[in-house]
């Protein structure tokens, strides 16, 4: 691992805040280099408040968005809610139809089948709603490249309000509306939303429209949040502020579905929403349909809700088993063609689960730590998943590849495409051409980020505690990590867990405090700490609860011989 450490923040910013605050020097530094350097700014970081959203109608086309909707209802017509079929897209149609549903009788849901229709709005979602007198789509989580499809829509007299998040392409749909944060000539603040925080301002513009109060839109804030942490955008800005009242929503009162995966979880995290909320809703979609999903989320009857979230535990079951199967088929195949000097990984399978594509890119790019795509049949056509390393945007080299793709979509860091079967081994060439010209070597390097050096006799009580109220934690206001020197084990070090694969020992820095250490996949390292060497390490802060004591415990990120 690449250990590098932030700059270090203007000690005068830190020492005035520091004094305004009321706290400690090292916690002052991390709020600085996060961009809070005063006492107003602070406030807004630990206590955001709802009233500190943005006005949805700076949103472009919000105004034409409500007007749709406004004569929807008044005309009695009939309103299609469609989403994709991952969390965002899922968590989107459960908030936008179940506010409108609480309103007006005449929605219905659409979650596009995976497998027959793929991402995105479909022919046959449209055909759908045409066969049933549907006049209004609301496209939520997709749409933003629909053109074709949209005037498809328009011919059969079905008018679109689309609400998305993703990046436009050249041209934008002509649709009725097109809401997203990310088009060139929206002036919104704020554009890092996640399409159900996109669906979101949409029922905050309809409820100031009809002078609702503002607390009608909390109970809605669990799906927000749910999505929030499963799309990893930045928890900063409204973010922030939709994730910290989401998840107090999921703590105090959560949608019957949510609390049905959730069990009896206590102060339930973004970390705890990311991987146990999050993969069951996905697992719908992925092994199933994404139908499934909304209807958890939506049922409101207890032994309903219990039926569903059972099914959707198989569906989980189901997910995990062929996501390891597949996992282990794409390493071998790695290894047989001795593709680990590309600076790519690119691997196909006509048998693979298009369901786990995204899962398994994602693991092997922990292993190999390259851009990478795994590629299915579906259909005609090939699918594949893209995922990135930090640093390195995917999308970018994938629009260097475009004259081979039929189709794709998505962000930064994680992407989808489809191609002809016969564009195969061009694209796989071309992509390592682009990654090649482009990437910078280092980015090829699993890259810890460190926020400060600390001496262990400053980690206190109240220091954590403080802490903790950085939280929720994701992209751009990531957990902090430390970095300390000169460490010993108590002489308990050893390796626990399957294979050995992690390692526990008890650390001090010369005569302060000792602390637990826990370190996942960092078994080999054993070494390292045995017979009293020192060592640095780079960690995270943890609780760590045993027969009733809770404990604060490093958790390792690296270590490293003490130079």
């Amino acid at each position: 691992m690449r250990w590098t450490l932030k700059p270090k923040a203007d000690p005068t910013i830190v020492n005035t805040l520091s004094n305004e605050l009321g706290v400690e020097l090292p916690v002052a530094r991390l709020l600085v280099q996060r961009g809070i350097t005063s006492f107003k700014e602070a406030k807004k970081f630990f206590r955001p408040e709802l009233k500190d959203l943005h006005d949805p109608f700076l949103m472009k086309d919000m105004d034409l968005a409500v007007q749709r909707i406004q004569k929807a209802i008044e005309g009695d017509e009939n309103i299609l809610v469609y989403g994709d079929y991952d969390v965002d897209g899922t968590t989107s149609v459960a908030l936008v139809s179940s506010f409108l549903k609480f309103r007006y009788s005449n929605v219905a849901t659409y979650i596009p089948d995976r497998y027959e229709e793929g991402y995105g709005v479909s022919y046959k979602g449209i055909d759908y709603a045409a066969d049933n007198d549907i006049s209004l789509i609301i496209a939520l989580d997709c749409g933003i490249k629909a053109i074709e499809k949209v005037a498809y829509a328009k011919e059969k007299g079905i008018d679109f309000i689309i609400c998305d998040h993703h990046r436009p392409g050249s041209a934008i749909p002509e649709a009725v509306a097109v809401l997203d944060p990310k088009r060139e000539d929206c002036s919104y603040p704020y554009d890092e939303l996640c399409g159900c925080g996109v669906g979101f301002k949409l029922i905050q513009a309809l409820a100031i429209t009809n002078n609702e109060p503002d607390e009608v839109l909390l109970p809605y804030l669990d799906l927000v949040a749910t999505a929030i942490g499963a799309d990893i955008v930045p928890i900063t800005g409204e973010n922030r502020i939709l994730a910290y009242h989401g998840l107090h929503v999921i703590n105090v009162a959560p949608r019957k579905g949510i609390g049905y995966l959730l069990g009896d979880r206590k102060n339930v995290t973004i970390t705890d929403v990311v991987f146990i909320v999050a993969p069951r809703i996905n697992a719908a979609g992925r092994m199933k349909h994404g139908q499934h999903a909304v209807n958890l989320l939506t049922e409101e009857d207890e032994t309903i809700v219990e039926k569903y979230a059972a099914e959707i535990e198989d569906f989980n079951t189901d997910r995990r088993s062929a996501d390891k199967l597949i996992t282990e088929e794409a390493k071998k195949q790695i290894i047989e063609l001795k593709e680990e000097e590309r600076l790519t990984t690119v691997v196909y399978s006509e048998n693979w689960h298009k369901g786990v594509i995204g899962i398994v890119a994602s693991r092997l790019t922990e292993t190999w730590y390259r851009p990478t795509l795994v590629f299915t049949k579906s259909g005609e056509k090939l699918a594949a998943s893209a995922r990135s390393v930090r640093g390195f945007d995917v999308y970018e080299a994938l629009e260097g590849c475009k004259d081979h793709i039929e189709q794709f979509g998505g962000h930064k860091y994680a992407a989808g495409l489809t191609l002809l079967e016969s564009e195969y081994a061009n694209f796989k060439k071309k992509f390592e051409e682009v990654v090649s010209e482009t990437i910078d070597r280092k980015l090829l390097t699993p890259e810890v980020s460190i926020d400060a050096e600390m001496d262990l006799k400053e980690i206190t009580p109240k220091f954590f505690r403080i802490l903790k109220q950085f939280a929720p934690f994701g992209p751009e206001n990531m957990s902090p990590v430390f970095l300390s020197k000169g460490l010993k084990d108590t002489g308990y070090g050893k390796c626990v867990g399957e294979d050995d694969k992690h390692l526990k020992c008890k650390v001090k820095q010369e005569d302060g405090p000792a602390f637990d250490v826990i370190g996942f996949n960092l078994g080999e390292k054993l070494e390292l700490i045995k017979n009293h060497q020192k060592f640095d390490a780079v960690y995270s802060l943890d609780e760590n609860t045993w027969n009733g004591n809770t404990t604060i415990q490093l958790k390792l990120k690296d270590i490293r011989e003490s130079l």
